[in-house]
């Protein structure tokens, strides 16, 4: 009796152990989780407390993986630089800004998802959370329009995204989701906003962001969440995929311009474009006195030319609205990173290539800011109100990220402009604080920033040169600054203006319709002119009355004359605008065909109803655009050039074989003409073969075309005889009736 009541008190005892054992393992989980995912507040905000010991927060932005299966380097190479390079910077978000899968065949044209890729994408992802030593809540993705490809509904079987994206798996189901980084002096609130198509086609008519009224209205919602409920100051960043220039209008005309200005966010940090276009990427938006919903077709300049200085500086005063939009480079061939840092409520950033050099440390200059790209409202009205009289503008600023110690921090100022000595301030600068993580440190140095005062906003340029304990010197990119908040002009190149500079979703119908109206006077006017008018223009009313008009009059009214080629392109015109260009498969694997019109892909909705509707407007003006501009308006030029090269070489048959109509023109003038046409149509008809040369590149192009649409879509001829076959046949009818001249 006495040993089984041994056992019995020593069964309790090792239950009551491990009770306290699991509670103590709880209590650590639960203070592990809160203490690197921050909380969510009664309203339902998400809120990360920042523990840098300053006014100051920095994040990551990665955009554009494209991790494919033909390419598996990019995978590898994220797995390999991201996780040590994220260990080592240490932010407090970690920003994904889509195209995280290619979903692209090895040829490039057929554009589906692959779940193979998002099985590598979930993997890798996974392996950069550990190696990073971060909480994978402070990770956000969203998605791009290749993750959307083919994807008929949010929740469907090929909605890979929702399954295997960090967003999907933290349950963040919505398209905007809004997280705040808070400090003890500021809050900083970043919203992702995701705006692909609601039905997502396959591509390559799947290219612009398509914003619902819905979204819009929830944006405003989360960027107004701190309004009036915040003693601190709130600074305001936007993510998303799609720049604002690939970026439609909702149903009601608004666009997210308009809500971005209305909140006066700082940034807004977007992908999608890469590296190829250029490396200014970047567009300044404000305000300016012009509506908000007045949608420009073009912005020339990367700075849109300021209003006027805002000099009201009494309590509560509006600033004129302004943000930035910093497109990224991209992670599948440039291996790019981006780091933003927010000092004070001062936005700067540092964009890190891996591709041709690794990050041994890494220098990112807080303030002052960079001239060229800083809120010029902001820091101009600060200025001349003089509320810049503030400890952030006391100091020269910078955060360093360093694998190994750093022993020196020097910060130095250049005068560009002519008769001064180059370098006027050198500076050791002092770390600030503890050690805010393993690899970043915080330096800054006092300066008298009034010296620096001057009309000019890039006569001042600053660098920082960072010595580590190995002796190897690193410098950070020389940029100016404007104490006065004036900003330095920076040009786009042509490539750089045609993708940021001009808005696509605006301009698609202007110049459809343009050059549909165009080519159908070509064809109606003349016609027109012959049968009530009755006016005719020949060649031989062209030679005795030379002009620009007369000769075209006259082409045109010879191809009205064929009758095949005038109600042959004629149709064709009517066709295009009002009837289906071709029928295709535009989701992954549902054996469903739909067709395509120059109003979008006509789809029926998910809806008890089944309503059709038009899906993919303005994305379809990637194929619509350049049939129109590349195929058909050249193969009318070279109708054209044909026909009045048979018309010309016709009189010339006439000409030396006598049989001239116009006998009454004396010999002398009729040799001359006869010898300059002898010198066009010698060797052959040579004008003629430049003109079958050009035929076969106009052949090419669109067989090129056509290929590329029938292997997106899994089409044969039989799915698009009007888009593939009359433009061919009408060239090679006018090139046989040319060829068979008497």
């Amino acid at each position: 009796m006495e040993f089984i009541g041994d056992d019995d008190e020593l069964r309790s005892k090792t239950v009551s152990h491990r009770r306290r054992i699991s509670f103590t393992i709880l209590l650590l989980l639960i203070s592990f989780s809160t203490m690197v995912s921050g909380s969510i507040d009664e309203s339902g905000r998400r809120v990360i407390e920042a523990r840098t010991g300053q006014d100051l927060i920095w994040v990551v932005q990665l955009s554009d993986l494209h991790f494919s299966v033909h390419h598996p380097e990019r995978a590898i190479d994220f797995r390999n630089i991201v996780g040590p390079a994220l260990s080592l910077i240490n932010p407090s978000l970690v920003l994904i800004t889509g195209d995280l899968t290619d979903g692209k065949s090895k040829d490039m044209l057929t554009m589906k998802l692959n779940e193979d890729e998002w099985l590598e994408y979930e993997s890798v992802m996974q392996d950069v959370v550990k190696r990073s030593g971060l909480n994978k809540s402070i990770f956000y993705d969203l998605r791009g329009n290749h993750d959307n490809f083919g994807v008929p509904a949010v929740g469907s079987s090929t909605d890979f995204f929702s399954k295997y994206s960090i967003n999907g798996q933290m349950g963040r189901k919505g398209n905007v989701n809004a997280i705040t980084v808070e400090t003890s002096e500021r809050k900083h609130l970043f919203v992702g906003v995701d705006t692909t198509m609601h039905i997502g086609l396959r591509g390559p008519t799947n290219l612009f962001g398509h914003p619902t009224d819905e979204l819009l209205s929830s944006l405003d919602s989360h960027l107004s969440q701190w309004d009036n409920q915040s003693a601190k100051p709130v600074a305001k960043i936007s993510f998303g995929h799609f720049p604002l220039s690939f970026t439609a209008l909702s149903r009601s005309q608004k666009s997210l311009k308009d809500v971005f200005l209305k909140h006066s966010i700082s940034a807004y940090l977007c992908g999608h474009l890469h590296t190829k276009f250029g490396k200014n990427l970047k567009r300044h938006h404000h305000s300016g006195g012009i509506s908000l919903s007045d949608n420009d077709l073009f912005q020339l300049n990367m700075r849109q030319s300021s209003a006027e200085s805002n000099s009201n500086c009494s309590f509560g005063a509006l600033l004129a609205a302004d943000f930035w939009e910093w497109e990224m480079g991209d992670w599948r061939k440039n291996r790019a990173l981006r780091i933003m840092a927010i000092d004070r409520g001062h936005v700067s950033y540092v964009d890190l290539d891996f591709k041709s050099k690794s990050q041994k440390t890494i220098i990112l200059p807080t303030f002052p800011l960079d001239s060229r790209f800083m809120s010029t409202s902001f820091a101009r009205h600060k200025y001349e109100c003089q509320h810049m009289i503030s400890s952030s503008y006391d100091t020269i600023r910078a955060i360093v990220f360093s694998h190994s110690l750093v022993v020196e921090v020097v910060a130095r100022v250049y005068d560009s402009s002519p008769g001064f000595d180059n370098l006027v301030m050198e500076a050791p600068m002092r770390k600030q604080g503890g050690d805010t993580s393993s690899g970043a440190t915080f330096f800054s140095v006092p300066w008298n920033y009034r010296a620096f005062e001057d009309p000019l906003p890039d006569r001042f340029w600053l660098q920082i040169e960072v010595t580590d304990i190995r002796g190897r010197l690193t410098l950070s990119e020389m940029r100016p600054f404007s104490i006065n908040g004036l900003s330095s002009k920076v040009s786009w190149t042509w490539n750089e203006f045609r993708v940021m500079g001009c808005q696509y979703a605006a301009l698609y119908y202007p110049i459809l319709w343009s050059a549909l109206y165009m080519l159908l006077l070509v064809f109606l006017v003349p016609k027109c002119m012959i049968i009530v008018f009755k006016k005719q223009y020949t060649l031989k009313k062209f030679i005795a009355k030379k002009g620009p008009i007369t000769l075209v009059l006259w082409i045109l009214q010879d191809l009205c004359r064929m009758p095949v080629v005038w109600f042959g392109y004629t149709a064709y015109l009517f066709y295009l605008i009002f009837f289906p260009w071709f029928s295709g498969e535009v989701f992954t694997d549902s054996g469903n065909r739909t067709y395509m019109t120059i109003m979008g892909w006509v789809v029926s909705s998910s809806g008890a109803d089944k309503k059709h509707e038009y899906i993919g407007q303005p994305d379809v003006m990637v194929l619509v655009i350049p049939h129109v501009i590349f195929v058909v308006i050249p193969s009318v030029v070279v109708v054209c050039c044909l026909v009045a090269e048979r018309e010309m070489y016709k009189d010339h048959i006439r000409t030396i074989s006598g049989k001239k109509e116009d006998d009454h023109v004396h010999d002398w003038g009729r040799k001359k003409r006869s010898q300059r046409r002898s010198l066009l149509f010698s060797n052959r008809r040579l004008f003629r073969k430049s003109l079958l040369v050009a035929s076969l590149a106009l052949y090419w192009k669109h067989f090129k075309n056509c290929w590329a649409i029938a292997r997106a879509y899994e089409m044969n001829v039989v799915h698009y005889p009007g888009y593939s076959l009359v433009v061919p046949l009408l060239l090679l009818y006018v090139i046989w009736k040319s060829h068979k001249v008497p």
